[in-house]
């Protein structure tokens, strides 16, 4: 049976726990960019650079880890153990020497990055609280790379499912991602319903 693009994007949630132990290959992680190269880029400036963290365990995937925030509506979780953090990450640049804006690149690059990854088998996680200081003080990276997010890496060790105790959001409700007894990981969404303004 083929795998439609809605059965990408449903299965495209946010995963913060993984099989850490579980390698990705680095030519599957440049895939990953390759698919993000590939996509649009507002006046094809394409600004966006990246950098590639194949090894979660040494060094760099110690630090890129100890810079991100993890789940901020789960109040009672610092993140995952040693065990089920990213196996690798890859770090979203923008470089300014290109150009000084960068339109709507980003968003389009991370969820073709992330759609890649999951036609693969992976899953992922794409950061924007960072602690840029520190993780640019510990890449070296010189005034005109500006990091954008991390995206962290993995097989997947938790299942993540649409919220079907409230399948359909609607305006006011609780849009807090929530997880059961049984550690599967809830995510609400609004109504199509309530999406599509009509005239």
């Amino acid at each position: 049976m083929k795998t439609g693009i809605l059965d990408l994007i449903t299965k495209n949630r946010s995963y913060r726990r993984f099989y850490q132990d579980i390698e990705i290959p680095y030519e599957t992680l440049e895939s990953m960019i390759e698919a993000a190269r590939l996509s649009p880029s507002g006046a094809n400036r394409q600004p966006l650079k990246y950098i590639i963290c194949q090894d979660g365990k040494g060094k760099t995937g110690r630090e890129i880890f100890d810079c991100l925030v993890w789940a901020g509506y789960l109040k009672d979780w610092d993140g995952p153990v040693e065990g089920e953090r990213p196996a690798a990450y890859i770090i979203m640049l923008h470089d300014k020497n290109i150009h000084t804006t960068i339109y709507c690149d980003q968003g389009i690059a991370l969820q073709s990055i992330m759609l890649q990854a999951v036609s693969l088998g992976y899953g992922g996680c794409i950061f924007a609280s960072i602690n840029r200081p520190r993780l640019s003080k510990f890449l070296d990276l010189p005034e005109t790379l500006e990091i954008l997010h991390v995206v962290a890496l993995g097989q997947p060790k938790e299942t993540v499912v649409i919220d079907k105790t409230n399948p359909d959001l609607t305006a006011g409700e609780n849009i807090k991602y929530w997880r059961d007894a049984d550690g599967v990981h809830h995510v609400p969404k609004r109504s199509l319903s309530e999406l599509i303004i009509k005239k």
